[in-house]
């Protein structure tokens, strides 16, 4: 080649060289340093928004449908929800930035121009390169983002949770609300009970504050459940955890109070147990309270009682099977303590045949769990007293009720024997001891002497029962005796359940003493209104992951606008300087 050529060429490239190191170069490098980072915020951002603005559980970062309710937004779908926009941007800016490069070399290098566009092949590639430092800040920055969310979140859903629970627990104990089953072959003692959605049925066996929400969780068919007492959780249909079987309305926002009557086969109990729901009827409608059976089979049995009553009959025989329940929703208004008394009384009947031995008495469980016993005793079922009875006084108690079988004495003591097992020696609060059958008493000669000396507790310890008398003192806290007959006033018999029952009900004032008989059936109304089904539709996002998304985003756009006006300072200050 001719020396001269050679000499022009080397020149041009030395021009060249100092033209693009000097004047092009450290324009351009920044620029495309600037071009290529805004261009990795840019795909950030629109992968960011195709993840986080959609509703429904599909899309990028898919919400997978729970088994039972959804997670907290931010102990899960929120890393998820991360990961789905930094897998997908990741690889596209690697990819472009590596394609890019490639062209960029093939068309500056790829000739004999190459010589002299080295300077701008550099630029740009060492720009986009270098880009990759300012990408990697933002993903930093978009998970420092993440984090600061999750924190933040995490710590107000910690702070309710944990205030909540403590808030129910207050509640519990303040209000020493009980909870068991009520019914056969369980009758377990209830920590929380097992609430079925509205929506669809399904059961949430862990409806408290905690890790799928504080305040709601959002079932798997959308509807938002409440998960606390006093936000409403009562209002949901409750179930035991251990049998499955349907538990009474507002369980867990008043007390349960199991009632179980004891006493042998023919006692009185079941009369007994009706002119109590009697008498507690007509003490609600005095008092404008409110008294409702929770199971519509024992309105039915209540009203076939009446009317055998009614006919001169007798009820029917208790069956052999172990008892359900007797379940009776009770609001009275305030009364002497200044506040309303409300339960969910439990009423036990067993027949009789359930204290006739040691192994039968074990499986009545629900003694496990009450502070009260009502000993039915029928006074004709005590020897002394069979045993002073005339050939008349003993065809008319036969004609009228028969005696029980079994001697009173025996059924409580067995009875006591399991209640000794419990681990707190089987100390009650409360036993009422009811001598059943008092017309019938009051009519023979040693049924007088209670017109002489009502002392109830002096007459049994006369016929033979101070050794029971004695043992039920050291039982009980507080022992009373009550006497009862068909003709017994309700007022007297409603102080005493409501007494047993450890309520303090009003007193009513000119109201009547009995329910008019075409009121005498309490209803089964529910006495709270269920919850209604709210939330969105099983096919989008809880309105929780939304707004958790949308803070999310909110903040990628406040980092992208921030990325925007330092690059765009950063051009200017560059340009500025520019000779």
């Amino acid at each position: 080649m001719n020396p001269v050529m050679v000499a022009v060429l080397a020149a041009a490239w030395v021009a060249a060289m100092l033209v693009g190191f000097g004047v092009v170069f450290p324009v351009l490098f920044p620029l495309t340093l600037v071009v290529a980072g805004l261009g990795a915020a840019a795909l950030s951002y629109l992968q960011a928004c195709r993840a986080l603005t959609p509703s429904s559980r599909s899309g990028p970062s898919p919400v997978p449908a729970p088994e039972v309710s959804y997670r907290h937004y931010l102990l899960g779908q929120v890393w998820r929800d991360w990961w789905a926009i930094a897998r997908e941007v990741g690889p596209r800016v690697w990819t472009l930035a590596r394609d890019v490069v490639l062209r960029l070399t093939e068309v500056l290098l790829g000739g004999p121009w190459g010589w002299f566009a080295f300077p701008v092949w550099l630029a740009l590639c060492a720009g986009i390169v270098v880009a990759a430092v300012p990408a990697a800040v933002l993903a930093l920055a978009l998970t420092a983002l993440y984090g600061v969310v999750a924190a933040v979140g995490l710590a107000g859903w910690l702070a309710c949770a944990v205030v909540l629970a403590a808030v129910e627990r207050v509640f519990t104990a303040y209000g020493r609300i009980l909870q068991t089953c009520p019914h056969p072959f369980c009758y377990e003692r209830i920590g929380l009970p097992v609430y079925a959605c509205p929506g669809c049925g399904a059961r949430h066996a862990r409806l408290v504050p905690g890790p799928a929400g504080a305040f709601r969780h959002v079932c798997r068919c959308g509807t938002r459940l409440p998960t606390t007492v006093l936000l409403g959780r009562f209002r949901l249909a409750a179930y035991c955890p251990h049998c499955s079987g349907r538990l009474p309305p507002r369980i867990g926002r008043v007390r349960v109070e199991p009632l179980p009557f004891v006493g042998g086969p023919g006692a009185g109990k079941t009369t007994f147990m009706m002119l109590g729901i009697r008498a507690l009827h007509a003490r609600a409608r005095a008092v404008d309270g409110r008294v409702a059976f929770v199971e519509g089979r024992h309105a039915e049995a209540y009203a076939a009682t009446v009317r055998a009553f009614r006919s001169g009959g007798r009820p029917p025989k208790t069956g052999p099977d172990l008892p359900l329940a007797t379940m009776l929703d009770v609001e009275l208004p305030a009364g002497r303590r200044g506040k309303p008394a409300r339960r969910i009384l439990y009423l036990f009947d067993p027949a009789g045949e359930h204290f006739a031995g040691s192994t039968e008495v074990e499986s009545l469980r629900y003694l496990d769990h009450g502070e009260t016993l009502l000993f039915i005793v029928d006074p004709f079922a005590l020897p002394q007293v069979n045993r002073s009875l005339t050939a008349v006084e003993r065809a008319r108690v036969e004609a009228a009720a028969g005696p029980s079988g079994e001697d009173p004495a025996d059924t409580l003591q067995r009875v006591l024997n399991e209640l000794r097992s419990r681990p707190d020696r089987g100390r009650q609060k409360r036993v009422a001891v009811v001598i059943t059958k008092t017309d019938l008493l009051l009519t023979t000669e040693i049924g007088k002497k209670l017109y002489e000396d009502p002392d109830l507790r002096g007459w049994l310890r006369a016929v033979g029962l101070g050794n029971i008398v004695r043992a039920l003192d050291h039982v009980a806290a507080d022992v009373r005796y009550f006497g009862s007959g068909l003709a017994t006033d309700p007022s007297y018999i409603a102080d005493l359940l409501g007494w047993a029952a450890g309520l303090s009900p009003a007193e009513p004032s000119d109201a009547p003493a009995s329910p008019d008989p075409a009121d005498e059936i309490p209803g089964t109304a529910p006495l709270r209104a269920p919850w209604p089904v709210r939330g969105r539709d099983a096919a989008l996002v809880p309105a929780g992951y939304q707004v958790g998304r949308w803070t999310v985003l909110a903040g990628m756009s406040a980092l992208t606008v921030l990325a925007i006006a330092v690059s765009a300072a950063e051009v200017t200050a560059r340009l500025a300087h520019w000779p």
